[in-house]
């Protein structure tokens, strides 16, 4: 007898199956982290050179900065999104990534930058924030400074963290090129414009354009709340694909803290990014940079609406219409294709069969001249042939009658 198939993933005893469940996603983010560690430990005790940064107590320093990134995927049963988009969405994490107070943050801004710097040097923004913030450049000076291969790679080098002014955001792709878009430091995009004040009925409107230079920069306290707010969020990179894969945690957090990440951030897909919810999700996995993707969840169904399902007769209705398209334009393959529909029993319409068989004699009418036409040069052939073989035994017969004479 065949062995017993257990299924990959366990689903919640109660309530909608359309949900992930939290001891299946505890149980595979400890046995990722558990693999990784083992693979760093055999690799270090294969390497014949010496980790500096490792500690007697075998604890790596620098965690958040050496640690390996775990990444989540989730597949879909259809696109999730029908063009690639240049600006990313964000959810926030109850873990965030970029804690590391050694972090170092480039911050593009739209023109002029002098009101950025202002608000980031004043005395209300945060110290431990504006000593990550190591450079701060305009959209213009990007363009400007950074146009050559070597110092956009410069840059891009020099800083683990990338924010930019959601207002030029779109336009950085054009600038920076490759070589950013290409790695996991993709620029970030930030909100640096002051709220909208709502108005005497409550809603929230747009302020008009004046001439005074402070009205485009929020003030400081709005500038750090919203750096942080971004630096502990997860980025949503989406292409016309069925698939999206977002970084969630790191080999250094616990398994609790990447579960936590996990369900987080899986609530956020489904609920802002997903068309059709949990119906149109295919499965969740979460791997390392060099490990299997361990799964979480997988869908029971292969189809988002009970419409997608053909029965039997629909599909091969589908696969014959199919086959007539692909063979438009060969006339006996097309025949064939007829005769095998009418020895179905397939049923046509008495216009379309006469359209049908008026099409059936022309093309014999065709392939009889053809064959008339075809017969008639052979014939022709073999007269030539034989008026040339005549022509050949003419010349060779009175050589032959000297020959003997002599």
């Amino acid at each position: 007898m065949a062995p017993e198939s257990k299924p990959l993933t366990t689903k919640v005893e109660s309530g909608s199956p359309y949900q992930l469940d939290q001891s299946q996603t505890l149980k595979a983010s400890t046995a990722l982290l558990k693999h990784i560690g083992t693979e760093s430990d055999r690799k270090e005790a294969a390497s014949t050179t010496k980790n500096l940064l490792k500690t007697s107590d075998g604890l790596d320093r620098n965690d958040a900065s050496t640690a390996a990134p775990i990444w989540l995927i989730l597949t879909t049963k259809k696109h999730i999104a029908d063009r690639r988009r240049l600006k990313p969405g964000k959810i926030s994490l109850p873990h965030p990534l970029n804690t590391s107070p050694t972090t170092t943050v480039c911050l593009i801004t739209c023109d002029p930058q002098r009101q950025v710097k202002d608000a980031i040097a004043h005395p209300s923004f945060p110290t431990s924030l504006s000593s990550r913030i190591t450079k701060i450049i305009g959209f213009s000076k990007l363009k400007a400074r950074y146009s050559p291969f070597e110092n956009r790679r410069q840059l891009l080098g020099e800083h683990d963290v990338f924010l930019a002014d959601d207002r030029v955001i779109t336009g950085l792709p054009a600038v920076l090129g490759k070589t950013f878009y290409r790695g996991s430091k993709k620029p970030i995009p930030v909100s640096l414009e002051p709220y909208r004040q709502p108005d005497s009925s409550g809603k929230r409107v747009t302020p008009k354009p004046t001439k005074e230079k402070s009205q485009t920069v929020a003030p400081p306290s709005q500038i750090a709340k919203e750096i942080e707010k971004t630096l502990g969020c997860a980025l949503v990179h989406l292409s016309p694909s069925n698939s999206v894969s977002i970084r969630v945690g790191l080999s250094s957090f616990t398994a609790q803290q990447i579960a936590e990440n996990v369900e987080k951030v899986v609530a956020g897909l489904i609920e802002k990014f997903v068309s059709k919810g949990w119906r149109n999700v295919r499965g969740v996995h979460i791997k390392g940079p060099n490990t299997m993707a361990l799964p979480i969840w997988l869908a029971d169904e292969l189809w988002v609406e009970e419409e997608d399902v053909l029965e039997d007769e629909e599909a091969q209705e589908m696969k014959v219409l199919k086959g007539r398209k692909g063979m438009k334009g060969k006339g006996r393959e097309l025949d064939k294709v007829g005769e095998g529909d009418e020895q179905k029993g397939t049923k046509r319409g008495s216009a379309t069969d006469g359209v049908e068989e008026k099409g059936k004699k022309k093309r014999r009418v065709e392939d009889a001249d053809l064959s008339k036409e075809m017969k008639e040069r052979r014939e022709k052939l073999r007269e030539h042939k034989r008026s040339d073989r005549d022509e050949i035994l003419e010349k060779v017969k009175p050589a032959q009658t000297v020959e003997a004479v002599s």
